[in-house]
């Protein structure tokens, strides 16, 4: 059942913040990782409108207080139907009354302390369900996709060979990318690019059987 739509008053909210001027990720291979996990997480939630996904925004909690806010790389949100209040816009708590379930952080050489550290502590704090974080470069983490799920009000670990969200998929590192697999189905999902080219190739053996099955009856 949706919640109640919530009355904004926007004049508030327009003072808050919207970017710092800092720029998205460390380096490309951190924009592009984040990038591809907004990218999968869209699409396997596509059938479900009532799900927000949103990168590199500010998350503000405390009403009033403009520096209570953290921005998380990629943070996944159930319950929000009105997605499109926040293209250019931050996340606020006392508007949606929703915390978000699952935060992505990217670590790099400048803020993987912070995320084992800082941020860890504040995503534990604020109530966030469970906390992915992932090295791209496999240079700063002991495993490149760690995870930790909220068990009362603490985080504990979770097993490496079990790294999965309650939201329905399992977490797999791939590259330099972290691969969704429908933990329902067992299908990951893809890539838009390799959407495309999926679809390109059923279209080519398609148009190879049809004239496989022209030149049969040919010769019959």
């Amino acid at each position: 059942m949706f919640k109640s739509t919530p009355v904004i008053d926007e004049a508030e909210l327009d003072t808050y913040p919207s970017g710092d001027g800092q720029p998205m990720a460390e380096t490309q291979i951190h924009v592009r990782a984040i990038m591809l996990l907004h990218q999968a997480l869209e699409d396997f939630f596509k059938d479900q409108p009532d799900v927000m996904i949103a990168s590199d925004i500010f998350w503000y909690w405390e009403r009033g207080n403009r520096k209570a806010r953290i921005s998380p790389d990629v943070m996944v949100i159930p319950g929000i139907q009105r997605q499109d209040i926040y293209e250019n816009r931050s996340y606020f708590s006392w508007v949606e009354r929703i915390t978000p379930a699952v935060v992505f952080e990217m670590a790099s050489r400048k803020t993987w302390k912070n995320d084992l550290g800082p941020k860890f502590q504040k995503y534990e704090k604020l109530g966030v369900k469970e906390y992915f974080i992932f090295d791209p470069e496999f240079q700063f983490l002991d495993d490149p996709l760690i995870g930790f799920r909220l068990r009362g009000k603490k985080y504990q670990p979770i097993p490496f060979d079990r790294m999965e969200s309650r939201l329905g998929f399992r977490l797999e590192k791939d590259g330099y990318m972290i691969r969704l697999i429908d933990t329902e189905t067992g299908e990951p999902v893809l890539t838009r690019r390799e959407a495309i080219e999926a679809e390109r190739q059923r279209a080519d053996e398609l148009a190879a059987e049809v004239e496989r099955l022209k030149k049969q009856l040919g010769r019959s």
